[in-house]
């Protein structure tokens, strides 16, 4: 819903540490945010950086950190940026039950203290509301990514960047992105790279938690087993990852959890294809007859496909293609001016 605004110019705190651990989601989506007021908010909003004023209109809070939780009070506009739900938290990281129950019950009491709630996905309203937030206070905007710094490039440079890597020109390559984690789908990945000895695997992402990541010490020794088709490349600069995915054939996302993946979008603007798990949640979000799987099996026979097959490989792209308009830049930079607004409208009616 568009709003006709003729409103002063709004003091907006960002609420963030986000980027303190390497290579997570909630960080890109923190600072493809930050870089849209950049660019398309000067005129209508005044953004700071953890300055905890009391004169800022809204804050918008965007990790749960407990400094944050302690600055949530009445006379405050607060937002919450919902990045993950308490459940993703299981297959992330690894940590006592007593302490897991404690962390999600921390989680939920954050969520529900802030006056208003984003969502990525429209199918967690549900799952909060279930948890006993107030459906009227949460809006689903969902994420984005900047043509800017996401985009194709031409075949000479897409070998250079090969060279860079150590990967052949003529490979077919499969790329996977994200932190290693369990819940990642990091073994599927492999068993894909050892069902597909004709294509090349790579993986772009690490262990950003550390020895405290959920499977840590499996996951480590599949990842230290040498595999001629098959190459972790460790966590890498944001700066770096559109020549990474450029790299690629297909992009495939195996994760068994997921809220709005960043990966899948930044793949999109390179205009390759991709895989993902089947699941429910990405029912809502994606674009056509989006290509799924269950398992490895089912993720390898369409690899192979795509592989041999030039008509279904092209059809592949334009779904990409369809994301990249969908949830285009400027498409989303009106949706949170009007959302911003229509909060401080809500607040502050006198």
């Amino acid at each position: 819903m568009n709003i006709i605004l003729n409103m002063k110019k709004l003091k907006i705190d960002m609420l963030s540490h986000a980027t303190s651990a390497p290579a997570q989601g909630v960080a890109s989506v923190y600072l493809e945010l930050m870089n849209l007021m950049e660019k398309y908010g000067k005129d209508d909003f005044e953004i700071a950086l953890n300055r905890h004023s009391s004169k800022m209109d809204l804050y918008h809070i965007h990790s749960v950190n407990p400094s944050f939780y302690l600055m949530m009070k009445k006379n405050r506009t607060t937002i919450c940026f919902v990045h993950f739900m308490p459940d993703t938290l299981e297959g992330s990281i690894r940590l006592p039950k007593f302490a897991f129950r404690i962390f999600k019950k921390y989680v939920i009491s954050f969520y529900k203290k802030a006056k208003e709630i984003v969502v990525v996905n429209p199918s967690f309203k549900k799952e909060l509301v279930e948890y006993g937030l107030d459906e009227k206070r949460i809006t689903y905007i969902p994420n984005f990514v900047s043509h800017e710094d996401f985009y194709p490039v031409d075949e000479e440079t897409r070998k250079k960047i090969r060279k860079e890597y150590k990967i052949p020109d003529n490979a077919f390559v499969v790329l996977g992105v994200g932190q290693v984690q369990t819940r990642k789908g990091i073994l599927d990945f492999i068993r894909m790279s050892e069902e597909n000895p004709d294509m090349y695997f790579v993986w772009a992402g690490g262990f950003s938690f550390k020895n405290i990541t959920d499977g840590y010490s499996e996951l480590k020794k599949e990842m230290e087993k040498k595999r001629d088709n098959l190459l972790f490349l460790g966590i890498i600069d944001r700066e770096k990852m559109n020549g990474v995915y450029n790299m690629a054939d297909v992009f495939v996302l195996p994760s068994y959890n997921e809220l709005f993946p960043m990966a899948l979008l930044e793949n999109c603007e390179t205009k390759h294809p991709y895989i993902v798990r089947d699941l429910e949640l990405y029912k809502d979000i994606l674009v056509g007859d989006y290509l799924r799987a269950n398992d490895s099996n089912e993720f390898s026979a369409l690899l192979r496909k795509l592989k041999s097959d030039e008509v279904f490989y092209n059809s592949s792209k334009s779904l990409s293609e369809d994301m990249s308009e969908k949830y285009s830049e400027e498409k989303l930079y009106e949706m949170w001016k009007n959302y911003y607004y229509s909060i401080f409208e809500k607040y502050n009616k006198n």
